[in-house]
Parts: structure tokens; C-alpha cells; sequence
């Protein structure tokens, strides 16, 4: 009976070891944004996961963002270490944001095989068109100097928009 009583208590530990196929979510979505930098005249997609399971050693985290611009989609990777328990990705420079309009993002993690392990997909939408942005950057360098292409040295400033198609 004691056998019994000891073979039914191991089949049940291991059995609340196991996740169930349902929860086997390594991440989930934390935040997700568009970022607009008027000092460097740059925007970028920008999401965080947050770990929800032990992530795959060499495992990488590969995002897919729409661009607004047309076009291939723009990718950014971030390898996966174990002791993350977030994980950003930012996208490179995106072009023409509207406001208002879901841009697609698709987000894979993958095993140091490069298995799909895991796939997020969402979208982000702006509250701001990219138009506030200046085409050129603010500053240059690392003093934050004036870029002189947007302060004239006749004392006047040119702050247009970079030109998008309509």
C-alpha cells in the first residue's frame, strides 16, 4: 500500500512539473511604443517583453516591424540570455509614421537552432505623425553642438518636416 501511496504522490510531482501546452509562454508583452527623438530627428518602434519561463540559452528574440515608409519589414534581433527578465527590442530608424494607423509587429523567439519557440504578434499605433520631427537632427556630436544645416548662421532655422508620400 505504502508503494502504491508513493507511486501515486510521484506521478502527480511530476506531473505539476510539466506546463501544460496552453502556458507555454516564455514572454509576454509589456510595452510597446513609437519613439520620437527630435535631437537626432529619429523615430523607432520600441517593445519590451517580460520573461515568464526560463528563455533558451543562445536563443535570440527577433522582431519584425512594419515600415511605415513601404517597403521590406524592418528586423531587429536581441540575443537571449537566461538571467534576462526583459527584453527590448527596438527597431531601426522608421520613416513617415502616421497618426493613428496600426503598423503591424511580429515578434519570434527562436532557439540557438534558430526553432521558433515562441510567436507574439500585435500592432502599435502613434498619437503623433512623424511630422513633428525635424528631417535633420538638432544637435550633432557628443557636446550636443547646433547642426548648422537647421541653425542658419544668418540667425534663421529651418525645422521642416522630412517630405513623406501621401
Amino acid at each position: 500500500m505504502r508503494r502504491l501511496i508513493l507511486a501515486g504522490m510521484m506521478v502527480a510531482a511530476l506531473a505539476s512539473c510539466q506546463r501544460d501546452a496552453a502556458d507555454d509562454k516564455l514572454v509576454e508583452i509589456s510595452g510597446k511604443i513609437f519613439v520620437f527623438n527630435y535631437r537626432v530627428a529619429r523615430a523607432t518602434y520600441l517593445v519590451t517583453l517580460r520573461k515568464l519561463a526560463p528563455l533558451p540559452e543562445g536563443g535570440f528574440a527577433e522582431a519584425t516591424f512594419e515600415d511605415p515608409r513601404g517597403g521590406p519589414p524592418l528586423v531587429a534581433r536581441e540575443k537571449l540570455f537566461p538571467v534576462m527578465d526583459k527584453i527590448v527590442l527596438e527597431s531601426p530608424a522608421v520613416h513617415c509614421v502616421k497618426k493613428g494607423k496600426p503598423y503591424a509587429v511580429t515578434i519570434r523567439l527562436l532557439g540557438a537552432d534558430n526553432e521558433e519557440i515562441q510567436t507574439l504578434e500585435t500592432t502599435i499605433t502613434s498619437n503623433v505623425d512623424q511630422s513633428i520631427l525635424p528631417a535633420k537632427p538638432l544637435t550633432l556630436g557628443p557636446f550636443y553642438d547646433r547642426n548648422p544645416e537647421v541653425f542658419k548662421p544668418d540667425g534663421t532655422t529651418d525645422f521642416s518636416p522630412e517630405k513623406c508620400p501621401e
